[in-house]
């Protein structure tokens, strides 16, 4: 699936299923909610804390999805392309930043 095509299921299905967008602001705070929940088992699996037993059994992949989703979302509702946006991210941060990271020796 491309961008362009998760996009445009998102919003068939939003459409279809989810009769409307929430508004801006409240996505806005579910993305929080959803990147937070992410940062939980991240920090827990992978970091220094320990696991609760109610985490072992999240699966990553899904909580990426929700992020994923709502980040999604969000692009519908304000209209921007999210492959555009990207392409000319990426395009500006090898444009600044082709050099620097390999002169960091932090990465050696």
């Amino acid at each position: 699936m491309t961008i362009e095509q998760a996009q445009q299921t998102v919003d068939q299905w939003i459409k279809t299923h989810g009769v409307r967008y929430f508004n801006e602001l409240t996505n806005m705070a579910i993305l929080t909610e959803e990147v937070g929940e992410l940062a939980r088992i991240m920090s827990r699996r992978y970091g220094e804390q320990s696991e609760k037993e109610s985490d072992k059994e999240k699966d990553l992949g899904d909580e990426m999805a929700d992020v994923l989703w709502v980040l999604i979302c969000l692009a519908n509702q304000t209209e921007v392309n999210l492959t555009n946006a990207l392409e000319k991210n990426l395009k500006k941060k090898t444009d600044r930043d082709k050099e620097r990271h390999k002169q960091n020796p932090k990465l050696k």
